[in-house]
């Protein structure tokens, strides 16, 4: 698959610029939240920090006990094993860029979005590898 493909996961698109499948570690990809779409439950990476900076819109981003609208040029770190989550409850698109140490890879959301993209609702979505 090439890295700059959009993979779909039910309203979000994730388009890679780097896969840790190739890089060996860290990955970073851009993520296009659409207002009020479906998003994963506050969940967290035992092996993984992330780090997300907004490029467009306004995305509602949570870590532990602080939440924050962060609109363009804002970040936010979420350290391993710390719950986190995010929405877009405002009018516009938000997009931002996510880097993972270490990633989680496209394959993930690929087969997270064969899941859910099929129409009919899982049992269980565990978001988290």
């Amino acid at each position: 698959m090439p890295e700059s493909s959009a993979i779909k996961v039910g309203q979000l698109s994730i388009r890679y610029l780097l896969d840790g499948a190739h890089t060996g570690t860290m990955g970073m990809f851009e993520l296009s939240v659409p207002p009020g779409s479906n998003v994963p439950p506050p969940h967290s990476h035992s092996n993984n920090e992330e780090c997300v900076y907004v490029l467009e819109g306004t995305l509602r981003y949570c870590v532990g006990d602080t939440t924050r609208d962060l609109g363009p040029g804002d970040s936010m770190l979420t350290p391993k094993g710390t719950v986190h989550g995010f929405s877009n409850p405002f009018s516009a698109l938000a997009r931002a860029l996510i880097v993972l140490s270490s990633d989680i890879g496209a394959q993930y959301f690929l087969d997270v979005g064969s899941v859910v993209n099929t129409g009919a609702p899982p049992t269980r979505l565990l978001w988290s590898p």
